[in-house]
C-alpha cells in the first residue's frame, strides 16, 4: 500500500521516527514520509491486536491546519469552507468534528477532510482541519486561494498525530484523562495526558471505537511511550491500518476516491447533511444533486471473491459472461472475515449485494459476488 516517493527528495521523519526504529518496524517510503509498514509481530498479527484489544498508529504524516476568521466567528469561517465542502458547518456544534471532501469544480473529489468547531473559550471562529499525507500541499494550496478576505489557513507542522484504535482504547486512556470515557463519537476535547496537552477526538479509520490524538510534536514520543506502557497497546504499522480501513469498507484517496469519483458515486451521501443537499452552494453542486435526484452511473461496491485467492487494486471486473463492468480500487486479505475482500466501481445495474461477478486476476475470471459493506462490523461508540 506505499505510495512511491519521490527519488529526488529525501523522506521525511514524523517526530516517532525514532520509536518505530528501535521497536524494530520496517520502515518503507509513504507519501513523501519513512513510515512503519510493520513491526515485528507482523500484519495480521497487529490487525488481530486492534480488533481485540487496543492498536496505536503513528499518524503524523496527516496535514493539521486551523481556519482562522478575524472576526472570530463561527458563521464566518464555516462559510469559507462551506463554499469547498458539501458538509454542514455552520450547524457544527463547539468540539463536533465531521468528515467531508474537497471538490472540484466538476464534482471530483480532490481529497477528503476531517473539520472540528474549536470549543476552546476565545477561539470560536476557528475550525480545525486533518488532511491527508499525499495531498496537504495541494489541499492547503486549494484553500489559500479561494479564501474571502478576513479568513486565513495556518497549517501547524509542530503538532503530531497518533490514533488508540480498538475495543480497549476506551479503558486505557480513560485511566489517563478519565473525561475522554464520556466523549462522544466525533467530538473532541482538550485534555492532559501525563502533564501534555492533548487535542482528543473520538474517530478513527479502522471501524473500531478510538481516538485520534494531537499533541505538540516535542512531546510526541513521551505519549506514545505512555500510552504503550498499558499491557493492552501495541504499536501498529501502516499494512494492518490498510486491512482494517478496507474490512470496514473505508475508502482510501487516491485509491476508493479521487478526482473522477464523485461522492454520491463513492456511497458518502452520509456525509452531505439535508441542509447542503438541497442548498447547494459547493464546488460540483450539480453534479452531486443530480446524482442524488437520479443515481450515479456507477458505484462503489463491496466485493467478496470465492477461494482464497485476493483480487488487488486494477483488477478488472466483468459480468460472468465477460462484459467489463468496472475495476477493483482496494484488495487484500480479510483476516476478521478470514477470507479475501475488495471495493471498487461497477454499473449500477450489476451493484444489488448477491450479484454475481469475475474479477479477472493474473489473466483468469475469478469468481466473486457483490457483498454489502463494511465486511466486519462498526463498533462505534454513538
Amino acid at each position: 500500500m506505499a505510495e512511491p516517493a519521490h527519488s529526488d527528495e529525501p523522506l521525511l521523519q514524523t517526530p516517532l521516527h525514532a520509536e518505530h526504529v528501535a521497536l524494530g518496524a520496517r520502515m518503507v517510503p509513504f507519501a513523501g514520509y519513512d513510515m512503519p509498514v510493520q513491526y515485528p509481530a507482523g500484519i495480521l498479527t497487529e490487525h488481530n491486536w486492534t480488533r481485540e484489544h487496543a492498536g496505536l498508529f503513528d499518524v503524523s504524516h496527516m496535514g493539521q491546519a486551523f481556519l482562522v476568521a478575524e472576526d472570530k466567528s463561527h458563521e464566518t469561517v464555516a462559510r469559507a469552507i462551506e463554499a469547498l465542502i458539501p458538509a454542514d458547518v455552520l450547524n457544527l456544534k463547539p468540539n463536533q468534528q465531521r468528515y467531508s471532501q474537497l471538490l472540484a469544480d466538476d464534482g471530483g473529489i480532490l481529497d477528503d477532510l476531517m473539520v472540528t468547531r474549536v470549543g476552546a473559550p476565545g477561539h470560536e471562529g476557528w475550525l480545525y482541519l486533518v488532511v491527508n499525507a499525499s495531498m496537504k500541499d495541494a489541499d492547503y494550496a486549494h484553500i489559500q486561494a479561494r479564501l474571502p478576505k478576513g479568513v486565513s489557513l495556518n497549517p501547524k507542522d509542530g503538532l503530531a498525530l497518533m490514533a488508540l484504535q480498538g475495543p480497549s482504547a476506551e479503558g486505557v486512556l480513560a485511566k489517563l484523562a478519565p473525561e475522554t470515557a464520556d466523549l462522544p463519537f466525533m467530538m473532541s476535547a482538550d485534555v492532559q495526558i501525563d502533564g501534555i496537552w492533548c487535542h482528543v477526538s473520538r474517530s478513527g479509520y479502522t471501524g473500531e471505537d478510538g481516538y485520534e490524538i494531537s499533541c505538540h510534536a516535542a512531546d510526541a514520543a513521551k505519549l506514545w511511550n505512555t500510552l504503550l506502557a498499558d499491557p493492552e497497546v501495541k504499536a501498529i504499522g501502516l499494512g494492518a491500518r490498510d486491512s482494517l480501513r478496507l474490512e470496514a469498507g473505508l475508502c482510501l484517496y487516491g485509491h476508493d476516491i479521487d478526482t473522477t469519483t464523485s461522492p454520491i458515486e463513492a456511497g458518502l451521501i452520509w456525509s452531505i447533511q439535508k441542509r447542503r443537499r438541497e442548498e447547494g452552494g459547493f464546488p460540483g453542486a450539480e453534479r452531486v444533486q443530480r446524482e442524488i435526484r437520479d443515481g450515479a452511473a456507477r458505484v462503489r461496491v463491496g466485493i467478496k471473491p470465492e477461494g482464497r485467492a485476493p483480487a488487488r487494486e486494477g483488477a478488472v471486473i466483468t459480468t460472468p459472461d465477460g462484459r467489463e463492468v468496472g475495476i477493483v480500487t482496494s484488495g487484500g486479505f480479510g483476516p476478521t472475515v478470514n477470507g479475501p475482500v475488495a471495493m471498487g466501481y461497477v454499473t449500477k445495474d450489476v451493484s444489488a449485494a448477491g450479484t454475481d461477478l469475475h474479477l479477472i486476476v493474473r489473466g483468469k475470471p475469478l469468481p466473486a459476488k457483490v457483498a454489502a459493506m463494511p465486511f466486519a462490523p462498526h463498533r462505534y461508540k454513538r
